[in-house]
């Protein structure tokens, strides 16, 4: 069953927070940010109403990375894509999840590029406002996110907005997945985070792990994300310095590395790879790499061949991700996966995850993948919308570096993340600093996101929250 529905109203709030330890990724170096939280109220075609919400990072120098934009321009942005898109939707009148989604993209992404706000850009507000309402459908019939996607309560069908995937059964496809219930935490380190103790100035002492030796130590991961800078030389040696730490490390590993687009071309990240092939103390790390994400650019990302990289490694897409049918041009090009994350949509996911056994069933070999990427995934509904989408999918790794970053529910009420401890007493561990996400050998226990909504029936204190302003944008 598929119910239709209407959007009747919107709530959108955020709240500022502070990270423990400064974060490098890419062209960026962030210490604080801010949350949006969107609550949505739908009424169903018997009459009964529900709200669902989301929550998401306003993320700075990640949607757009034009350096002429501050990072409060690049807030403003999102802002109006979630404007816009609660604009589409609330005109729409009855359709069903799935159908707000589909029958509004086109719409909307030619009104976020008549305010120069980029197909990545447009796509974080149908991401947040999807999430919302399916979370109120779900709530409304009193099912968990796994159970109503495998039943299809969405209402995803071929559609003229993915012509790509015209035939193809959804329903067959949703009703086979089933979620896992542990998940392995892939740990991000980022380009200035301390390897060693000697790479440390100063310590935060608050109790949770600082240097990468403490980090593999106290969580036990198996599963690696490594952010490479751009430098040839610089990246050798510090990959050189991780390895000698996760070399180190029981029972072996795996890692992913992280280009963030600071290469020109394919061409620039080969000779990385080339370099760490020819360094001896990173042979086991290079065989450990599972793929390389994003090395090139955006603006030429989907206009250069990969297949030179691609022989070495498979290569994803992540921030070229933005149009609808990014992954089909990047197929093309020598690309064997594309990212998950839930900022992009839950629907963008699960077509990708539709491409995937298509084309690996055309192909007969088991080609192209998806990879679990995050945004910085804050503790409470953000993360567990997240963490649901993953295991549904069926991802056994997850990128997960909110937990690392910022302190567990830091700047949220005390009450609120207790309520969410008992709620989730598998995901979450209480310490003598609060709740904080619980790694336990590696693993994120999943069970307790089998509850009526998108991974979180408990609701966050709104009250504790600022209402969103007004986007300015354009300016």
């Amino acid at each position: 069953m598929s119910p239709r529905f209407t959007l009747v109203e919107t709530q959108r709030f955020e709240w500022p927070f502070t990270l423990r330890l400064p974060f490098r990724f890419g062209v960026i170096t962030v210490t604080q940010g801010r949350q949006a939280v969107l609550r949505a109220r739908i009424r169903l075609a018997d009459g009964r109403e529900a709200w669902g919400m989301a929550a998401e990072t306003l993320a700075a120098k990640w949607f757009d990375k034009d350096p002429k934009l501050s990072d409060a321009q690049n807030e403003q942005q999102l802002r109006r894509a979630l404007e816009l898109a609660e604009q589409a939707s609330l005109a729409a009148g009855a359709d069903t999840a799935f159908g707000h989604f589909a029958n509004s993209y086109a719409a909307v992404t030619r009104a976020a590029a008549a305010e120069a706000l980029n197909p990545l850009v447009a796509s974080y507000g149908r991401a947040l406002l999807d999430r919302a309402m399916l979370d109120a459908v779900l709530k409304a019939q009193g099912v968990s996110f796994w159970t109503g996607m495998r039943g299809n309560i969405g209402g995803m069908a071929p559609h003229d907005v993915v012509p790509d995937l015209a035939g193809f059964d959804f329903t067959a496809l949703l009703a086979g997945l089933s979620p896992l219930r542990q998940l392995h935490a892939r740990h991000t380190v980022g380009l200035v985070d301390p390897i060693t103790a000697a790479d440390q100035d100063s310590r935060v002492n608050d109790g949770l792990p600082e240097t990468l030796e403490e980090v593999a130590t106290g969580y036990g991961h198996r599963y690696w994300k490594l952010k490479v800078g751009g430098n040839i030389a610089a990246d050798v040696d510090r990959l050189s310095r991780i390895a000698a730490v996760l070399d180190r490390a029981h029972g072996g590993y795996h890692a992913s590395l992280d280009g963030n687009e600071q290469y020109e071309d394919a061409e620039g990240a080969l000779a990385l790879w080339r370099a760490m092939q020819a360094e001896p103390r990173l042979a086991r790390l290079c065989r450990s790499i599972l793929y390389i994400e994003q090395p090139v650019k955006r603006a030429r990302a989907l206009e250069t061949g990969m297949a030179a990289l691609a022989a070495e490694r498979p290569v994803i897409i992540d921030e070229s991700d933005g149009p609808l049918d990014a992954f089909v041009t990047g197929r093309a090009l020598g690309y064997a996966g594309v990212s998950s994350k839930a900022c992009k949509g839950v629907w963008r996911s699960v077509l990708n995850l539709a491409r995937c056994r298509a084309w690996n069933a055309a192909e007969g070999r088991d080609r192209y993948f998806m990879s679990a990427e995050d945004l910085t995934t804050l503790a409470g509904v953000c993360v567990q919308q997240d963490l649901a989408l993953v295991a549904l999918l069926g991802l056994p790794h997850v990128e997960r570096n909110g937990h690392h970053f910022i302190d567990g529910f830091a700047g949220r009420p005390k009450a609120e993340a207790y309520r969410f401890l008992e709620a989730h007493p598998d995901l979450y561990a209480d310490t003598p600093h609060g709740p904080r996400l619980a790694i336990r050998n590696g693993l994120l226990d999943l069970g307790s996101l089998e509850t009526p909504g998108l991974g979180a029936t408990q609701e966050p204190d709104f009250t504790a929250m600022a209402p969103m302003p007004r986007a300015a944008w354009p300016n």
